[in-house]
């Protein structure tokens, strides 16, 4: 029973450096926008492959900043209250949606296309969940 108490971490995996995961699902993002702005440039027109790209910029964008607020609200965690200033956290949205609204209005992009684009991070974590049930399968120890 000690065993179960003691074997929740911080760390997805042993030995694993804090941030590998996030630097995963960066690094996995950019790999997934990358292979569909090209998928969309040989096969679909200009304003599906432009709506590909910055959708799938702006999720990128989005989600560094996300990270990058949320280790600063985190680094914080010493006060009684951390204070995320809701301004940011907002205004984060207000500036994806202006700029898709705006390439959008200037008939750049294909709406359906950016959306696909900004949901990069989705196929990111069923890439990573992939990886991790892989793992588990492979080191596990005799659990038969």
């Amino acid at each position: 029973m000690s065993e179960i108490a003691n074997s929740v971490s911080s760390k997805v995996m042993a030995g694993e450096p804090d941030g590998a995961l996030e630097d995963r699902i960066f690094r996995v993002m950019i790999a997934i926008v990358a292979l569909a702005v090209i998928a969309g440039a040989i096969l679909a027109p200009l304003r599906v492959t432009a709506g590909l790209l910055l959708g799938g910029a702006l999720s990128i964008l989005n989600y560094h900043w996300l990270r990058s607020s949320i280790e600063a609200v985190l680094s914080n965690a010493t006060e009684k209250r951390p204070r995320l200033k809701l301004g940011r956290y907002i205004f984060r949205y207000f500036v994806v949606g202006v700029i898709v609204f705006a390439a959008y209005g200037l008939r750049i992009v294909s709406l359906p296309a950016t959306i696909i684009g900004l949901s990069a991070f989705v196929p990111a974590l069923f890439v990573e969940a992939f990886r991790q049930f892989y793992f588990s399968i492979i080191h596990r120890e005799g659990t038969y």
